[in-house]
């Protein structure tokens, strides 16, 4: 089953399939050690890695396993980053959420604004139960973002990752439909 990849407006952003073109930016998210070290991953060393990931990318649609999209901001068009919705189970009607975001963008409400679409989408369009998202221990700022969308702290995978020989644990958050508030994410102010 085909999964169509979304397009998404919020006040800032838009949310659209990724395209070759995005390649280049892409491989600088993921290049750079910084913005990587929170991640069960290396930080990508070769380009071509950016275009088997857009690949990837398509083809999770076409298989109907979840959709990844790619994040501009509206007033410049500037490639923000990406979101993900993967693992989606029709049948529990469940899913897991991510999201990985250029560290120029850190700061500025993108990530909630942009997984905030998404999880509406998700609940709306695929009429979701439950959303599940993992983060680091160390990354409190992703944390930080998943309660602000109403995710709650489940439980903590221990030493769940080992990446360039160092282990880490992972927090996992669900949201539940239910307990969904689509309006309890303030909407940021524009930036001037």
């Amino acid at each position: 089953m085909t999964l169509a990849t979304p397009v998404l407006h919020t006040a800032r952003l838009r949310l659209r399939p990724f395209t070759d073109a995005d390649a280049d930016p892409l491989f600088a998210l993921h290049s750079s050690t910084y913005v990587m070290r929170y991640w069960d991953s290396p930080p990508w060393t070769d380009r071509a890695r950016a275009e088997r990931f857009i690949a990837r990318c398509r083809t999770m649609a076409d298989e109907g396993t979840g959709v990844r999209v790619a994040i501009d901001r509206v007033s410049d068009g500037a490639f923000v980053g990406w979101c993900v919705l993967a693992e989606w189970n029709p049948d529990y009607r469940s899913a897991s959420m991510g999201y990985c975001l250029a560290e120029a963008m850190w700061g500025h409400g993108y990530a909630t604004e942009a997984a905030h679409a998404l999880v509406r989408w998700a609940f709306d369009t695929l009429d979701l139960n439950r959303i599940q998202a993992e983060a680091d221990t160390r990354n409190v700022a992703s944390a930080r973002v998943l309660e602000k969308l109403g995710f709650v702290r489940e439980g903590t995978l221990r030493e769940d990752c080992v990446v360039n020989g160092e282990v880490s644990d992972s927090w996992v958050f669900g949201l539940l439909r239910r307990e969904w508030r689509p309006s309890a994410v303030p909407v940021p102010a524009r930036e001037a």
